[in-house]
């Protein structure tokens, strides 16, 4: 089952923060408040995951519009599964991953996001960009 990682939920929580700032330096917005509870549990188990079950209703939903207004595909329209490699170049993900994405929920999606980032071997973490700078420095 997919799990999101804790920095996904403090970006989200940093979301609804500038979203919805405090009006007397105390008082949470209730998405915050939704979030924070998630959060808490998260820091007092030292789990550095949580899945679906771990989100209230509440929670889930702020959650959701936060991961709405993410980026949703790593593509960079650069496609090396297509022409057999296991994992793509350009952006890091499986040919099953790449072929399922639009079927996939926010949590498995966010699970990859996770892992290619960590990997950080796909094009789309520098290595297109390095490239073309070595370009252009060529004679």
């Amino acid at each position: 089952m997919p799990r999101i990682h804790i920095t996904d939920l403090e970006a989200a929580i940093n979301h609804w923060r500038h979203q919805k700032p405090s009006p007397d330096g105390v008082t949470l917005a209730p998405e915050l408040r939704a979030l924070a509870t998630v959060y808490a549990r998260m820091v007092f188990h030292h789990e550095d995951e949580a899945g679906e079950s771990h989100f209230t209703p509440d929670a889930l939903a702020a959650w959701l519009a936060w991961y709405d207004t993410t980026a949703d595909t790593p593509c960079i329209a650069i496609c090396s599964t297509s022409q057999g490699d296991t994992l793509c170049k350009g952006c890091g993900r499986s040919f099953e991953e790449v072929q399922r994405w639009l079927e996939m929920t926010p949590f498995e999606k966010r699970s990859t996001w996770r892992r290619i980032t960590l990997e950080a071997s796909a094009w789309r973490f520098g290595r297109y960009a390095d490239r073309a700078l070595e370009n252009k420095q060529l004679p």
